[in-house]
């Protein structure tokens, strides 16, 4: 090979290597060039900030606010003093920075934690737990039943409204995880912040039903010789069209109500080592093993009553075997396995999910809800008749949902089976590398940041419809998880 041939094959080489490096300088990579841990260190302090000064009201928040800050809403419309209990609210918000704190150790972290559990200690009902909206004006404040409020009355406070605890959509229980992770935090020396959880969980066990199960809300505990112990059955009849009946003290499945109250204490047992909260998770255990629907639908009902048949809850929630729910209910089952270890919650488990396989909708999802004994899917129509027709469903409730992971819980279930409980690790704190991945993933959050420290994004309130702005909103979700990302890197090694 002559001298020349060889100079214009390296000069083609040197061409192929330096167009490949080109390639890979992809725009994440460069823009995490000169990104560091400093740098996200930065950006996280003047986000928690404005979020913490502009957006939330001594500690707490709501879903969203519009980008001018004039409007807030939670699931409804709140005002400026109040603020929302339901994640991604509040308790989310609050832990989101509890974490932040536990990667990072930066001590402002902490104190919007514990701006935000004074907060909810503040707004604490007199049943245990909370109830939305958290109002924080402190004259409006006392029409409601806040233990803050209770002592000392004496005929000075006005006469307030009842308000019951609600475990529903994971509200309460998400103020306590909270709390109790927080207490824990600070080696459970915060007196105030101690009491209040223990105040709210001990509540959680009294109200808890003969039978193991809780309510979607409560006041106080049940008169139990109302509630028999029974098992779950087929109603000989039940009613086509709503009949507007109080739903509130049923036995809830819906929306992973009883699971949030398993695992919450599950962790409470473990965080106090205290045998009536594990006793508690365990109790609520025979129950679920109790609701199982007999066949031809070894699935779970959304709600019972008390004589443990299904039932009405709001008018968009027949009576019926549910394909969502029962999915939720074979994880806790798995997991109370693997904190106690007995095989009596794996039991139920391959029954539940060869009805599931059959249930399976044509394109693979599952009905929510199924038909008592027929295991026909139910659908409403727009103007809530129930039907079993699916071209004319409101859109605001999942009547639908998803059928594709059965396969990965069927392989859990059989790996427990197989092996036996896992062995317990000690939790530890998080270890993160600074890579190019994760400094990226920290200067795209970073640079969303505008002036102020917000992160503002296309979109409009939910509940201001005639609201024709266009300058969009901050909410809670995208706060918390760019919160995540910039403590991740600030933290790396």
């Amino acid at each position: 090979m002559n001298f020349s041939l060889k100079t214009a094959r390296l000069r083609l080489v040197w061409i192929l290597v330096l167009g490949a490096c080109c390639i890979s300088a992809s725009p994440r990579a460069t823009q995490a060039a000169d990104f560091s841990q400093a740098d996200a260190s930065a950006a996280l302090k003047r986000a928690v900030e404005f979020y913490r000064s502009k957006v939330g009201y001594h500690g707490g928040y709501g879903y969203a606010v519009s980008a001018d800050l004039s409007k807030r809403e939670g699931e409804n419309r709140i005002t400026a003093t109040q603020a929302w209990i339901e994640p991604p609210a509040t308790p989310a918000v609050g832990m989101a920075l509890l974490e932040a704190y536990r990667t990072t150790g930066e001590k402002y972290l902490l104190e919007a934690a514990q701006e935000t559990a004074a907060c909810l200690l503040a707004s604490q009902l007199v049943s245990g737990g909370w109830q939305n909206p958290l109002e924080l004006d402190p004259e409006l404040r006392r029409l409601h039943p806040y233990r803050k409020n209770a002592p000392s009355n004496e005929g000075k406070q006005p006469k307030v409204k009842p308000e019951q605890t609600t475990l529903d959509d994971n509200k309460t229980q998400s103020c306590l995880t909270f709390l109790m992770r927080l207490d824990a935090e600070l080696e459970f020396k915060d007196a105030a912040l101690h009491e209040a959880v223990l105040y709210g969980l001990d509540a959680l066990v009294k109200v808890q039903y003969p039978n193991g199960a809780w309510p979607q809300q409560f006041s106080a505990p049940p008169e139990a010789d109302k509630f028999p112990v029974l098992k779950a059955s087929y109603p000989e009849s039940w009613s086509r069209t709503f009949p507007k009946i109080n739903y509130a003290g049923f036995y809830t499945f819906n929306d992973d109500t009883i699971a949030d109250v398993v695992e919450l204490m599950l962790a409470a047992g473990e965080t106090y080592g205290d045998a009536r909260y594990t006793a508690a998770a365990e109790k609520a255990g025979a129950f679920i093993l109790a609701a199982q629907m007999p066949e031809p639908q070894p699935g779970w009902a959304q709600q019972y009553d008390p004589a443990m048949k299904p039932v009405w809850a709001r008018k968009f929630e027949p009576p019926s075997v549910s394909g969502g729910e029962t999915q939720g209910i074979v994880k806790i089952l798995m997991n109370l396995f693997r904190a106690t270890g007995d095989k009596k919650y794996l039991e139920p488990i391959p029954r539940a999910l060869a009805w599931l396989k059959k249930s399976k909708l044509p394109d693979g999802q599952l009905a929510r809800f199924y038909e008592l004994q027929t295991n026909k899917p139910l659908y409403f129509t727009k103007d809530y008749v129930l039907t079993y027709d699916d071209s004319d469903m409101p859109t605001h409730y999942g009547f639908k949902v998803g059928g594709g992971g059965l396969e990965r819980m069927k392989a859990e279930y059989e790996k427990l089976a197989a092996e036996g409980r896992p062995a317990k690790k000690p939790p530890k704190r998080e270890s993160v590398k600074f890579t190019s991945g994760v400094a990226a993933d920290a200067a795209k959050v970073a640079k969303a940041l505008d002036d102020r420290g917000a992160w503002v994004e296309a979109g409009k309130l939910k509940n201001y419809p005639d609201d024709d702005s266009k300058g969009g909103i901050i909410t809670s979700k995208t706060f918390i998880l760019n919160v995540r990302t910039l403590a991740r890197c600030a933290a790396a090694k």
